[in-house]
């Protein structure tokens, strides 16, 4: 619950603060797609092409991840693997290798020392002053995946902005294999039409909680002050 309250008074004060950020930073966020399934898949080709989900397949067990043959069935991570099982009877359970996936993970600090690991498949990058004097991020995230295309045989996808918020919404946008840029011109009208369930750190029911209050996308979130916010959310 404290987590929650604090990415949402995050996701919150980003929009307060949006024109004092300082709009020279790069920022890239690399997100492996699918990343634990897509491992699985790689190193047992006979997969390739069936739903598979990475977790545990007993009645309490939970779904990791899973590929995207399984989510086209609407299984998704977090998921009860009962719940997954009914959507598609045919799901194929694989326990994961913790140890394996982070062999495979990508070492990055040639471009930068200002890595944000946030999990095993994803990370932010710091390239404002990168050590290869690459001039744009964008070029970076490039070669980032297609390194990780080439040496692991995986795919990433990446997104580029000038904040943290921003570039993880962006390597969102257009997965698998996407890499998409916002620029600081792009910031404010990109948000004020993203609906409030894509922002970073607002989970199902702070979203549900916002709708009542009639917050449904970044525009009707800036309306509000930061005074009832405070109030609604801690």
């Amino acid at each position: 619950m404290i987590a929650q309250k604090t990415f949402t008074i995050f996701a919150i004060l980003l929009l307060v603060k949006l024109a004092k950020m300082d709009e020279n930073r790069k920022i890239i966020h690399i997100d492996m797609d699918a990343f634990y399934a897509s491992v699985e898949e790689r190193d047992h080709p006979e997969l390739k092409g069936k739903p598979v989900a990475v977790g545990h397949a007993e009645k309490r067990g939970v779904v990791s991840t899973a590929n995207y043959a399984a989510r086209k069935y609407g299984i998704h991570s977090a998921m009860s693997s009962m719940k997954a099982m009914q959507l598609c009877p045919q799901l194929i359970f694989i326990e994961g290798n913790i140890a394996h996936y982070k062999e495979i993970s990508i070492q990055i600090h040639e471009y930068t020392d200002l890595i944000e690991p946030i999990s095993l498949d994803e990370a932010f990058l710091d390239v404002t002053h990168n050590k290869k004097g690459i001039d744009f991020a964008v070029d970076i995230a490039k070669e980032i995946k297609q390194r990780i295309r080439e040496e692991l045989n995986l795919v990433a996808s990446a997104g580029v902005s000038y904040n943290k918020f921003l570039a993880k919404i962006a390597s969102d946008l257009r997965k698998p294999d996407g890499l998409c840029t916002i620029h600081p011109e792009q910031a404010e009208s990109f948000i004020a039409t993203l609906p409030i369930e894509a922002f970073w750190g607002v989970g199902p029911v702070t979203a549900r909680k916002m709708h009542k209050l009639g917050i449904c996308n970044g525009k009707t979130l800036r309306e509000c002050s930061l005074d009832m916010l405070t109030r609604q959310f801690g």
